[in-house]
């Protein structure tokens, strides 16, 4: 058994925290405001398709120093919380923790290596449909409820082989990669585009894909997006385009983005770690993104939120 902390516990960190507490492991929330204090008076519930799982009482926090050190944390915030939500996390790495970062984009492990140190750090990704339905209370839809991570170097380390078995006693989908980069550049480059251009329109993907000249700027989209990845370092296969472009068009006709969710609620973007670290690392690299830089230019007045 571990002892965990969950940074951010929303949809995704609630619920595969809910499942390793479940599994017997010392697991320790951490939230804010009102999902706080309503997991602080009746535990946190999650509703899934196949039932609820429910945690009561729950350990739960919004100070990570009162945590004391832990074995790991399963971090989940928002890119635009990283930086602070790693220093808050400080005071519970000890010499032998480390961090699991399961956050959207490709910049997630090394934004809190900058605070916690990048040996500490192992980058990954998720795969599951799950909300905060209402404080307390998280909505899991579907079968899908799947982590991939792995050592930056591809190395098979003993915290890695750890993790894999905490998850994997606690009922989760988990595979540990020797080629962690490259799967989270190949669920990037799809979020980047979707989240760009469902947002830029403020329309739902199935629209955008019957006009020609949008559905032109989602292939040139995510052609850039893999030219800059592979200009990166990132091994990517030859037919990535062709699969991401194939990926996109397979998508349900009204999906809409989480970023144009947030956008449409006023709410801060991760714009930053999105489209626009695309046309940035492309100005790097002298490789043309214009497509994300028309995206992020457009949108960055919105970053903020409102």
């Amino acid at each position: 058994m571990m002892k965990i902390a969950i940074m951010g516990s929303g949809g995704v960190g609630g619920y595969f925290g809910a499942k390793m507490a479940l599994a017997g492991n010392e697991v320790t929330f951490v939230a804010r405001g009102a999902h706080l204090e309503a997991i602080r008076r009746n535990g946190l519930l999650v509703r899934t398709d196949s039932g609820e799982m429910a945690i009561n009482p729950a350990h739960v926090t919004d100070d990570p120093a009162t945590i004391g050190p832990v074995d790991v944390a399963l971090f989940t915030t928002k890119l635009y919380d990283t930086y602070d939500a790693a220093e808050a996390l400080r005071p519970a790495i000890g010499p032998d923790s480390f961090v699991v970062t399961v956050q959207n984009g490709v910049s997630g492990a090394e934004m809190i290596g900058e605070v916690l140190g990048p040996d500490k750090v192992l980058p990954g990704s998720t795969y599951i449909i799950s909300h905060l339905e209402g404080p307390g209370v998280i909505r899991h839809m579907g079968q899908f409820q799947r982590i991939v991570f792995g050592e930056t170097d591809g190395r098979i380390s003993a915290r890695a082989k750890a993790f894999e078995t905490l998850c994997a006693d606690s009922g989760i989908d988990v595979k540990l990669s020797d080629k962690v980069m490259t799967t989270l550049w190949e669920k990037f480059i799809p979020l980047t585009v979707m989240s760009g251009m469902t947002s830029v329109t403020r329309l739902p993907i199935g629209p955008i894909l019957a006009d020609p000249d949008l559905s032109a700027m989602v292939d040139a989209a995510v052609e850039e997006a893999v030219n800059v990845g592979r200009a990166r370092g990132v091994e990517l296969r030859p037919d990535t385009a062709d699969r991401v472009k194939e990926g996109v068009r397979s998508a349900p006709y009204d999906t809409k983005a989480s970023m144009l969710v947030d956008l449409e609620r006023g709410k801060k973007l991760e714009l930053p770690w999105l489209s626009a670290a695309v046309a940035r690392w492309g100005a790097e690299l002298g490789v043309p993104a214009p497509t994300h830089r028309f995206i992020a230019t457009v949108l960055k007045l919105h970053a903020a939120g409102h």
